[in-house]
């Protein structure tokens, strides 16, 4: 390893695991004619932990994309980023977050 690829990778945030055993809710959401159902889990103090999605068109870009950016955006978390930070990232219009994965994290945060 280069002296600049160590340093970088000392720098980075240990990652947050979930336990391998733990309890998961699911939401079902439709955005753009295509219907998402996702699966989350959260930590043991309550704050989002990880995300699963997936689309109802098998092998459609958009299904594809919904699950990449569900795992994404859980390892993002797990490595400390905020889910606020990641919603106020995400694309939004005019209905609010305008991708399944945005559209997801609003539904879910917005949960009592």
């Amino acid at each position: 390893m280069s002296a600049a690829q160590t340093s970088t990778a000392e720098a980075l945030p240990a990652r947050r695991r979930l336990n391998d055993r733990r309890d998961s809710a699911v939401i079902e959401f439709d955005l753009g004619n295509v219907h998402y159902r996702a699966q989350f889990s959260r930590f043991p103090d309550g704050r989002l932990g990880e995300l699963f999605l997936d689309g109802s068109r098998l092998g459609s870009a958009a299904r594809i994309a919904a699950r990449d950016g569900a795992v994404a955006a859980s390892l993002a978390i797990q490595f400390g980023c905020p889910v606020e930070t990641l919603q106020r990232a995400l694309l939004r219009d005019h209905d609010g977050a305008a991708g399944p994965v945005g559209r997801a994290l609003d539904i879910i945060e917005a949960a009592p």
